[in-house]
């Protein structure tokens, strides 16, 4: 009884917050199935390494020594030494992705760069904010809106904001059909909501869709090397589910791999998750530049198809810019369900998807870009 009241007696105010903050993240994830793979274990450890003298994080016992924790040991192994984590999460990644749309109407990977605007302005407002370069850009790489992009990229370039970063990309992520279409009716018509797209499907060979990823991880490696361990994995799981000869891999790695490694992904990213470190004027902060991030991706998508719109015949619904962020598929069901409440007859799942795809791509080279490219600033 001594020790459960000394227990709660250690209990800080921080500590307090941060099990209504994993209670939350709880919530979401069961309540309003938001992403419930990895908020919800991401929750969960949150309030487990935030009791006091909790066994999952390492720690000294008069007598013993030195005893490892379990989420420490994770975060240590798989994280922080290797970042392996992230970085196999692509080989599913890739396996479920299909770039037949992309392929048929390649343009589309215009979309997919333009909405990476946002990570590079929200490092700049970071800046300015006072954040030093290495942290500002930890924090810009949250508007790829690819939560394993996220924590690799800010791992790799050691910020000291892991754990807000994580829970602040996951999270936005999550409520990508609540902030989306707040972001493009800011900046859109219902004239431009209603443009319809014509979609005459072009058949794409299995012979385009193999050397596909094949190439991109080349050009990808020789204009920028350090995304190589990103594109590549993402372009191998693809090139597991193209090739035809290994369905049963690619079941495998759509579903078990990308579903245990997400799991394990969400609670160990939890050893970043400390009150002591977590609770902070900076994490506010932070959780405010990638709802930034988020907006001045999406606006940026909208913005360079409306300027293509000056020069094309064939008009292209702005909506279908927003879709170039990494959030796949949820862009891309967000802009299908938002032209469809425009108009009935207008279906622009196909030309979003082909766009939220190249955002997938492109989120990966801009986090390579930042890990080559800020070290030598």
């Amino acid at each position: 009884m001594d020790f459960l009241i000394e227990g709660i007696l250690a209990i800080t105010w921080q500590q307090v917050f941060m099990y209504i903050v994993g209670c939350v993240l709880i919530y979401l994830a069961i309540v309003k199935n938001l992403e419930p793979s990895l908020l919800m274990p991401m929750g969960f450890g949150a309030i487990l390494v935030n009791i006091p003298l909790s066994g999952v994080l390492n720690q000294t016992l008069t007598g013993i020594g030195e005893v490892q924790g379990i989420i420490d040991w994770l975060f240590e192994i798989g994280i922080e030494d290797s970042e392996a984590m992230p970085i196999l999460l692509f080989i599913g990644i890739g396996a479920m992705i299909d770039f037949g749309p992309l392929l048929a109407n390649p343009k589309l990977l215009l979309f997919g760069a333009a909405a990476q605007f946002g990570i590079f302005a929200t490092i700049t407002v970071a800046t300015l904010l006072g954040f030093n370069l290495t942290d500002a850009a930890s924090v810009g790489i949250i508007g790829a809106a690819d939560g394993p992009t996220s924590i690799l990229v800010s791992q790799v370039l050691g910020s000291n904001y892991i754990g807000p970063i994580a829970v602040a990309a996951y999270s936005y992520m999550a409520l990508v059909p609540i902030i989306q279409p707040i972001a493009i009716k800011m900046v859109t018509t219902k004239k431009d909501r209603s443009i319809r797209m014509k979609y005459n499907p072009k058949s794409v060979t299995k012979t385009t869709k193999i050397l596909f990823p094949i190439i991109v991880s080349i050009i990808a490696g020789l204009v920028a090397p350090a995304s190589i361990a990103l594109v590549g994995f993402l372009m191998f799981g693809n090139l597991i589910r193209e090739c035809g000869v290994l369905n049963s891999l690619s079941e495998t790695a759509q579903n078990a791999l990308a579903n245990l490694i997400t799991l394990l992904l969400g609670i160990t990213i939890s050893a970043s998750m400390r009150a002591d470190t977590f609770v902070t004027t900076e994490t506010f902060l932070i959780m405010g530049l990638g709802l930034l991030a988020f907006v001045f991706d999406t606006i940026a998508g909208v913005l360079f198809a409306k300027f293509l719109n000056i020069f094309s015949k064939e008009k292209v619904n702005p909506m279908v810019g927003a879709a170039g962020i990494s959030a796949f598929p949820m862009s891309a069901r967000v802009i299908q369900k938002m032209g469809l409440e425009e108009d009935s007859q207008n279906h622009l799942l196909m030309h979003a998807v082909g766009a939220n795809v190249s955002g997938q791509i492109a989120s990966v080279i801009a986090g390579g870009v930042i890990i080559s490219l800020i070290p030598t600033l």
